[in-house]
């Protein structure tokens, strides 16, 4: 998800983290302290883009958010 590339809590999440979804609010919760996220995004790295070209390329770079449906337009 794009929150992710740029660190937001999505891309902070790790293997044994609890988290709630509620798909009806289009929302993800992540029960882990402040203090946690702020030292895992310390250390946080973007994943560079296996796909900078190309179709997949294309749709890396314009996506928005899955909450948003994916799409890669706003109408």
């Amino acid at each position: 998800a794009p929150e992710a590339q740029v660190g937001g809590p999505i891309g902070l999440i790790k293997n044994g983290d609890k988290i709630t979804i509620d798909g009806k609010m289009k929302k993800l919760d992540l029960h882990v302290g402040g203090g946690e996220l702020k030292k895992r995004r310390k250390s946080w790295k973007p994943i560079p883009n296996p796909f900078p070209k190309g179709v997949l390329g294309k749709y890396a770079h314009l996506v928005s958010s899955a909450s948003e449906g994916a799409v890669t337009d706003e109408f």
